[in-house]
């Protein structure tokens, strides 16, 4: 299959710099890397495991080995492979450009067990995905193949049909079977929520900002739309903005990145015993280089 696609995950998505800047994609297993070599079997996979760390249980042995099998010989050059950022909720598609390679040098850091890659540099925004192909990124495995319809979507955008996903599952073995499933469980709800986060329009997300602030024991005023010069919510401990603190909220509920100059804006109107939450679902950058005195409204 032309299309062949493999997602490779870091763990907490923390390889994703690296890969990029190093034109990689790595895995780790301490263990198992300096012993690693085309052709073997699974079977002695496991053995030389075993040996190594006698003291890990059979069934996460054999699904790190079924993983590590994989990557140094069904991944093959010209295979795309897919990796992700859940602090930008961005995914990275390349092509593989060598074979296995084992880079003692990277142990350390979780990707001694590596293969070169050529990174596209338009990276892909999980917010644009189905529900369906989003699922199957979700997969807690470090390595597997991605099913066809989803290989389809981040290659040609085109969107999944039912009948497609029905027929083509994610392609794992038994031995691929996550030995604790309740391991990641945290880190796909949290993706979960930021899926459901990002689906709310403009208002929504204001009304959801409004209402951790009232579980948190204070009381708000959502502005009605229209222009609201930078007070989308106001939040006091007594409703009328006579207690300290009284919280200025803006929200900014997009995808594209917020600068100095829009955090300059919200705090020009700002009176001094104010307190400023400026809120984005897009990141901020270069805040650090912010002056103090603007910081300290944040």
């Amino acid at each position: 299959m032309g299309n062949r696609m493999w997602m490779i995950r870091g763990d907490g998505g923390k390889l994703y710099d690296d890969f990029r800047d190093k034109q990689i994609v790595g895995i780790g297993w301490s263990q198992l890397a300096p012993l690693v070599k085309p052709g073997l079997s699974r079977t002695q996979l496991l053995a030389l495991y075993q040996e190594a760390d006698p003291l890990t249980k059979l069934g996460t042995a054999r699904s790190g080995v079924s993983q590590v099998w994989r990557f140094v010989n069904e991944i093959q050059k010209g295979d795309w492979v897919i990796t992700y950022s859940p602090a930008n909720r961005t995914y990275l598609l390349g092509k593989v450009t060598s074979d296995f390679q084992y880079h003692p040098e990277w142990v350390e850091e979780g990707m001694g067990i590596a293969r070169q890659v050529k990174w596209n540099t338009q990276e892909i925004d999980r917010d644009r995905l189905s529900v369906a192909t989003k699922n199957t990124l979700g997969s807690t495995l470090t390595v597997f193949q991605l099913p066809e319809y989803a290989s389809e979507e981040l290659l040609q955008d085109k969107k999944p049909t039912v009948d497609a996903i029905t027929h083509n599952p994610t392609a794992t073995d038994e031995d691929e079977v996550v030995s604790d499933p309740l391991r990641d469980v945290e880190s796909l709800a949290r993706e979960g929520i930021k899926d459901r986060v990002n689906g709310l329009d403009p208002k929504e997300m204001e009304y959801l900002v409004a209402g951790v602030l009232r579980s948190m024991g204070y009381k708000t005023q959502v502005s009605p739309v229209g222009p609201d010069r930078g007070k989308d919510i106001i939040a006091s401990p007594d409703g009328f903005g006579f207690e300290n603190p009284r919280i200025v909220v803006e929200v900014k509920h997009r995808r594209e990145q917020m600068g100095s100059q829009q955090i300059r804006s919200f705090i020009g109107g700002r009176h001094k015993d104010d307190r400023g939450l400026y809120v984005s679902t897009g990141a901020l950058r270069k805040m650090l280089a912010m002056k103090p005195t603007v910081r300290r409204y944040l």
